[in-house]
């Protein structure tokens, strides 16, 4: 019986930054098991344009809705920085995560993954800008030149539109989110931010109800 575990994420998703630890915790314990696969479902294209205002307020009620509901911490200093300047774009930091991953595999795009987290979440400093994924691969100890060519290049983009369309032929309603497949049959699995148990009780019965059919 063919079953993938997909988990569909955004590095730059608050409510993925939250349910992070959560995640590590439900990998961990099925890693054995059956294939896990991450998916960048890419929450903001690419543009040049500062963010608005209004959608800067609407984000930090965000991080602050979170903060209370799930104890997550954030750095509320990204927002008043003289520094930076935020842009509603996070497939950057998406193709970062891919371009990572062209060098170092599914370990390079977990530690670009955390790296962007942290850089935006707990450090202010923002993942839409180049220098910012730069510094982190720098810091990562990736190939710093064929990083900045990967970045760059087609295959990034290419690989991100490929996740991309995939995601949008899932049970996906946001991110993070995860659908279980089994034998091409798609099963959104329902999210829990305070508990992995939920998460593995749910996919180990449809396992179960799967194998008797």
């Amino acid at each position: 019986m063919q079953k993938t575990l997909y988990y569909i994420h955004d590095p730059m998703c608050s409510w993925c930054w939250a349910y992070a630890p959560i995640q590590q915790q439900i990998c961990r314990a099925l890693s054995h098991q059956l294939p896990i696969v991450d998916i960048l479902g890419g929450l903001a294209a690419d543009t040049d344009a500062p963010m608005p205002e209004a959608l800067q307020k609407q984000i930090q009620g965000h991080w602050r809705c979170i903060e209370q509901e799930v104890g997550t911490e954030f750095n509320f200093n990204f927002w008043s920085s003289p520094e930076i300047t935020p842009r509603r774009s996070t497939y950057p930091a998406c193709r970062a995560v891919i371009a990572a991953g062209m060098q170092g595999g599914d370990a390079a795009m977990a530690a670009m993954t955390e790296a962007i987290q942290h850089a935006y979440y707990l450090r202010a400093m923002n993942p839409s800008e180049e220098d910012t994924l730069l510094q982190l691969a720098d810091e990562l100890e990736l190939d710093f030149q064929r990083f900045m060519q990967d970045l760059a290049g087609t295959d990034a983009e290419e690989i991100l539109q490929q996740q991309i369309q995939f995601t949008q032929s899932l049970p996906v309603s946001g991110f993070p989110s995860w659908v279980l497949v089994i034998e091409q049959q798609a099963i959104a699995i329902p999210v829990d931010y305070h508990s992995a148990q939920t998460t593995l009780a749910r996919i180990t019965d449809q396992i179960k109800l799967a194998m008797k059919d």
